[in-house]
């Protein structure tokens, strides 16, 4: 990797060398790491944004640099050119990287649910009753190929309806989708927080799947579905097994500082350009995701199989015979860190 010349001294610091305090400057000697990111003030990313704003990386002995990309496919392809280090971004990312012959794989879990909810209008869907209303209806989503747009296609299969049923609408923009669904030029969304809690505040929205929860994302997926992770190429992890570890490490800590929590916490760490203007809508919609983080960042048993049934059945179809599931996690860092930090 382009980037890996600056990193020997991950494997080479001194493990008696003290920690940082919180918030401290790096050493000069830290490794410095490149993270990449699409979309940092999305929920799914939050554990890295605690990891960073809490000094957890620095205290870990790493110069981190979170960077942000305009979209989910160039910050991937900053981690497979060598410009960052590792990626926050879906678990399926790294499925689709490994059928693309990219060595990737996801190495701590932030998410075990994809955060995402579907919803009708309460104003042009009043006569709802079952998913089968809405043949022909108009459904956002944040865009094509997103895990929004993946998860409503599985929410809608389970009424009997295919893609074609409906006319998907790519809404990236939140206020913009919000927008649409109050003036009636969508009839369904499937969408993220804070949108979501945002238009079930207002009585605009009825809920048909919540993947927020645990019990709601195994209504639709049958078990956990893996989501937010860390990836990086299987070169680097072997590469640099302590950095590695280091990172892994940080945003373990950071995960389990979340399982506790509260909203004075979260006003006091998270940056206020993340809260858009409205801090109480921010909190509430945190609390509604709590459960969707996961507790100590290992990949669940079941959970690859069931994300890459779903990509099998509505992006690449036969691709489960195409690629090594098991080469697209590990969990040698996370149960290390897990043991650790006691999460």
């Amino acid at each position: 990797m382009a980037l890996s010349a600056g990193l020997p001294d991950a494997r080479a610091q001194p493990a008696s060398s003290p920690a940082p305090t919180p918030n401290a400057p790096a050493p000069r000697s830290a490794p410095k790491l490149v993270i990449a990111v699409d979309n940092r003030l999305d929920f799914s990313c939050l554990p890295l944004t605690i990891a960073d704003r809490l000094g957890y990386f620095t205290s870990e002995g790493l110069d981190v640099e979170v960077r942000d990309f305009p979209d989910a496919a160039q910050a991937l392809q900053a981690l497979v050119s060598g410009a960052a280090h590792a990626v926050s971004g879906t678990y399926s990312s790294t499925i689709a990287g490994q059928m693309r012959g990219q060595a990737l794989q996801s190495f701590v879990l932030q998410g075990r649910t994809p955060q995402i909810v579907v919803g009708v209008s309460t104003k042009t869907m009043g006569h709802y009753r079952e998913l089968r209303d809405l043949r022909g209806k108009r459904v956002g989503v944040q865009d094509f190929g997103t895990p929004a747009h993946r998860v409503a296609r599985a929410v809608l299969s389970r009424g009997g309806l295919k893609t074609n049923d409906v006319q998907f609408v790519a809404m990236p923009n939140a206020w913009a989708a919000i927008s649409a669904f109050r003036n009636g030029a969508i009839d369904a969304i499937s969408y993220t927080d804070p949108t979501i809690t945002q238009l079930e505040q207002a009585g605009e929205l009825r809920m048909v799947a919540d993947t927020r929860s645990v019990r709601g994302n195994a209504d639709v997926f049958g078990g956990p579905m893996p989501s937010a992770c860390l990836c990086a190429t299987s070169e680097f992890l072997s590469q640099f097994p302590r950095a590695s570890q280091s990172m892994t490490d940080a945003m373990v800590h950071a995960l389990k500082w979340l399982q506790t929590a509260g909203p004075s916490d979260i006003i006091k760490v998270v940056p206020e350009r993340f809260f858009q203007g409205d801090r109480s809508l921010y909190v509430a919609a945190f609390n509604r995701a709590r459960e969707a983080w996961s507790p100590d960042g290992v990949m669940p048993q079941e959970g690859p199989e069931i994300a890459a049934r779903l990509v099998a059945q509505f992006d690449e179809p036969g691709s489960m015979e195409r690629f090594n599931l098991l080469a697209t996690y590990t969990n040698v860092f996370a149960r290390k860190a897990k043991a650790r930090f006691r999460a």
